[in-house]
């Protein structure tokens, strides 16, 4: 396989994407680009929760594509039904909602000083 950049895996030019756009583009997902510019990194970051339990060790690479091509839906989906809020991929969101869980301390304002 020669490095011109059409002929390269689809991995190989996933990972050299530089926007959400071109993932979808590489992969040939439709798109609502308002859900997009909303929700882009948490989208990738889901796509890449998805990736990250794959093994394309030996797959041919239309297999390799169309896997990949279902991550990025499945991913898009997630975030067309509901709020990156709600899916908390970041471990910030993740926490903020810890938080909310624990019970707050209380300080009497007389303990002030």
């Amino acid at each position: 396989m020669s490095n011109s950049h059409p002929s390269a895996g689809i991995l190989d030019r996933l990972n050299k994407a530089s926007s959400a756009e071109e993932f979808f583009s590489l992969l040939g997902v439709e798109y609502d680009p308002g859900i997009v510019n909303v929700a882009r990194l948490h989208i990738l970051k889901r796509m890449g929760q998805y990736l990250a339990k794959e093994q394309f060790a030996g797959a041919a690479e239309p297999d390799i594509r169309a896997r990949c091509k279902a991550m990025l839906e499945q991913a898009y989906a997630d975030f067309v039904a509901s709020s990156p809020i709600d899916q908390r991929v970041f471990k910030v969101l993740k926490d903020a909602v810890a938080d909310h869980d624990k019970p707050m301390a209380f300080v009497p304002l007389s303990e002030l000083k």
